[in-house]
């Protein structure tokens, strides 16, 4: 699973997106010269930003950013719609950028579709769930009024729900507990308990538990073995886990929607290695390059 010492050298992205042959294919791609001239803009400023990203294969940010185009939403990481996040690519022998929606982004594509009136997810934080039934989904909160006091509070769980303009109403409750073991499972890079992982020269490294990382109980030095997404922004990873799971099983989606859904790399094959997975090397040599920094799953992402 280690990645080679040495990368064939690949043009980087902003030397190929100003060629003719790509400004041409995003000007017919697009079908408008100033839409072309916004979309270049934007995406060469997220990539700038993001040096783990200016790493990947060119073809594959363009790519995932003309989905993201498609799609209407943006790229800008402050925004939270949608990332390009890095994964290495055994075949090829180098990073590709993948597509992955934000939270935010399934908020946006499914208020935009017209079907929901109302449409939510929340962290619920300790003593505020009363009772939840998994049957009629009847959930009972007394949610804490003070705001300051609620952000330090410890998280319990998350609640998704929607409401159709007809009325229909759907609520999903998941437990931390359950949101951690899904991470565990379909996140190569998060560790729910400790572990020795080992790294090449036969060297090993010890992962603690995420109770431990929440907590800081960990080598700081030590920093680059939690570059998942589930570690820099475990809510916002667990917000798109719970609105893709209600969406995905009860709601309605769009077109949009549904090619969002269908194009979000969630999991990866046996063909991809998660960017925090790639050559754990001695700490003497450096630490790896992380993925891109959220957002949201995100992510790396789930069956999500």
């Amino acid at each position: 699973m280690n990645k080679p010492q040495v990368q064939a050298q690949r043009p980087k992205f902003s030397a190929m997106i100003s060629t003719p042959g790509y400004q041409k294919m995003i000007n017919n791609t697009l079908q408008d010269p100033k839409r072309a001239q916004r979309f270049i803009a934007s995406i060469t400023s997220a990539v700038a930003t993001n040096p783990a990203l200016q790493e990947c294969d060119p073809p594959t940010i363009l790519s995932g950013a003309l989905l993201g185009e498609s799609l209407g939403l943006s790229p800008s990481p402050q925004l939270g719609q949608y990332y390009l996040v890095p994964y290495w690519n055994k075949k090829k022998g180098c990073n590709d950028a993948q597509f992955q929606l934000g939270y935010k982004g399934y908020v946006q594509l499914a208020l935009r579709s017209g079907y929901y009136k109302r449409l939510n997810v929340i962290a619920v934080k300790a003593g505020e769930l009363v009772r939840y039934d998994p049957l009629t989904e009847d959930v009972e909160l007394v949610m804490n009024q003070d705001e300051l006091d609620r952000e330090k509070a410890a998280t319990i769980g998350y609640l998704a729900m929607f409401e159709y303009l007809n009325g229909f109403r759907k609520t999903l409750y998941w437990s931390k507990e359950k949101m951690i073991a899904h991470a565990d499972r379909f996140s190569p890079a998060f560790s729910a308990s400790a572990q020795v992982i080992k790294g090449k020269n036969g060297s090993t490294y010890h992962k603690v538990s995420f109770a431990d990382y929440e907590a800081g109980n960990y080598p700081k030095q030590d920093e680059w073995l939690y570059s998942s997404f589930w570690y820099k922004d475990f809510d916002a990873m667990a917000y798109k886990t719970m609105l893709r799971q209600l969406i995905s099983k009860w709601g309605i989606m769009s077109i949009e929607l549904q090619t969002a859904f269908e194009q979000d790399f969630v999991q990866p094959s046996e063909d991809y290695v998660e960017a925090a997975e790639i050559a754990l090397p001695d700490p003497q040599e450096g630490a790896v390059e992380e993925p891109a920094p959220d957002n949201l799953e995100a992510v790396t992402l789930d069956d999500l």
